[in-house]
């Protein structure tokens, strides 16, 4: 019998992966639950697992007394003597209960309390196992779907896709395999929720990883990500190896290497790019293919002013604007696209508005376009303190710019509307990219 409980409390802690100092301490209070259904919560007990025995001992202490006046906390001097003949007044005696004497019902409020225990254990163990694990990608079996929700059998456990972390179009039958990326491991007291994704853009860093050698060893870095699900991203990287080309570690020979990605993501375009720490060339590796003839930098609203080929704008810009919408939250710059007609027109036209100003002659308007007022709007958005840094510019002269600039730029708000451009936060703007692939990195 002895040899029985402690080799099944060990056959437990094995199978279930459990630490047998918590089993031990979940069997101990089953027998302590057990021993209060019996006996009540009078008594004074003490449980303790013995592990040389292999059993669960339960004392019962009580305190010796000249005279009893309670059976279930005292003991008389004389009995305590026959018991253990050096006991001595106020001692407290622990006397040692039979197990057996709890009966049936409290065996079982046992075995419950031990059922509970083990299983809060078991869930403690799986947290445990996947606390860590946030930001890998895991594989699993489709279980079941729960109000758009897939529910994935990972073995030990079942983790969530919602609806909003699933890519577009996809779908999945029952029994099913699914690679997803762990978001995130949340302890909840039905047990550890694991919440999946395959559209967060750390998925797809995650999947170029896997394949890419040269990033799993940090010689290629991944420096941003930015996707649409199901239908492009853009993917910057760099190199800490000048021998080490970052786009062709990640294309591989033939294609091989971001194509295990593509067929991972479904067909899902992937813009490879490099990184490069000048922003506005940064800019222009992430709106390639289009070619780039000009950029103009805003530093303080981080605003880039990108300028292409009449040709190349439909390409800069994408379908739907998708192309320069990922551009934008690749670099983190707020981009405005506008073809080279357009933006020569508008130098002419701003450059025009200067000269239409009250007092400003050619050479005064040639020195506001060198200091950096290109336009009328220009000069009615400068502060004073601005249009005193120009030479031979006097106070008088200043407000009197200031005042002529305003009305002249609110008059032309009332009588025309805005110049036609391709910005960013327009994504239904721009004719049809080209699918095709490229051979810089696109597929």
């Amino acid at each position: 019998m002895i040899s029985d409980l402690k080799r099944l409390v060990d056959q437990i802690s094995r199978e279930k992966g459990v630490e047998l100092d918590v089993l031990v301490k979940a069997l101990e209070e089953a027998v302590r639950a057990a021993a209060r259904k019996k006996y009540g919560p009078e008594h004074d007990l003490e449980v303790n697992y013995n592990e040389e025995l292999g059993e669960i001992e339960v004392f019962e202490f009580k305190e010796v007394v000249e005279k009893v006046t309670s059976d279930h906390l005292e003991i008389s001097i004389g009995e305590a003597k026959r018991m253990d003949p050096e006991s001595e007044l106020g001692d407290s005696l622990g006397i040692k209960m039979d197990t057996d004497a709890f009966g049936r019902i409290a065996a079982q409020s046992a075995k419950q309390v031990i059922m509970q225990r083990l299983k809060e254990a078991e869930r403690d163990v799986v947290y445990d196992d996947f606390k860590d694990r946030r930001g890998e990608i895991i594989n699993g079996i489709v279980q079941r779907f729960d109000r758009g929700s897939i529910v994935v059998n990972l073995g030990r456990v079942e983790a969530e896709l919602p609806g909003k972390e699933q890519m577009p179009k996809e779908s999945y039958r029952q029994g099913d395999r699914i690679r997803s990326y762990i978001l995130d491991v949340r302890q909840h007291s039905r047990g550890p929720q694991i919440v999946l994704s395959r559209t967060h853009p750390n998925f797809l860093s995650t999947l170029f990883e896997n394949e890419v050698p040269e990033i799993s060893e940090r010689i290629v870095q991944i420096v941003q990500v930015a996707r649409e699900p199901g239908g492009r991203a853009k993917i910057a990287v760099m190199s800490k190896d000048s021998d080490v080309d970052p786009v062709g570690a990640c294309v591989g020979m033939k294609g091989s290497r971001v194509q295990a990605v593509v067929e991972e993501l479904r067909g899902e375009k992937i813009d490879i790019i490099t990184y490069d720490a000048d922003p506005a060339k940064f800019i222009c590796n992430a709106l390639s293919p289009a070619e780039i003839v000009r950029v103009i930098v805003d530093e303080v609203n981080r605003v880039m002013e990108v300028v292409v080929p009449d040709d190349q704008l439909s390409l800069a810009i994408g379908k739907r604007g998708q192309n320069v919408r990922l551009a934008s939250r690749l670099t983190g710059w707020r981009l405005d696209v506008t073809s080279e007609t357009i933006y020569n027109q508008t130098l002419k036209d701003g450059y025009k508005s200067l000269l239409d100003l009250p007092g400003i002659g050619e050479k005064r308007a040639s020195e506001l376009y060198e200091a950096g007022f290109r336009s009328a709007e220009d000069v009615a958005s400068a502060t004073f303190d601005d249009l005193m840094t120009i030479g031979g510019m006097t106070e008088a002269r200043a407000n009197k710019l200031l005042e002529g600039a305003v009305s002249y730029v609110g008059r032309a708000k009332d009588e025309s509307g805005e110049v036609d451009r391709a910005d960013v936060d327009v994504p239904e703007q721009g004719p049809e990219e080209s699918d095709e692939s490229s051979a810089d990195g696109k597929t």
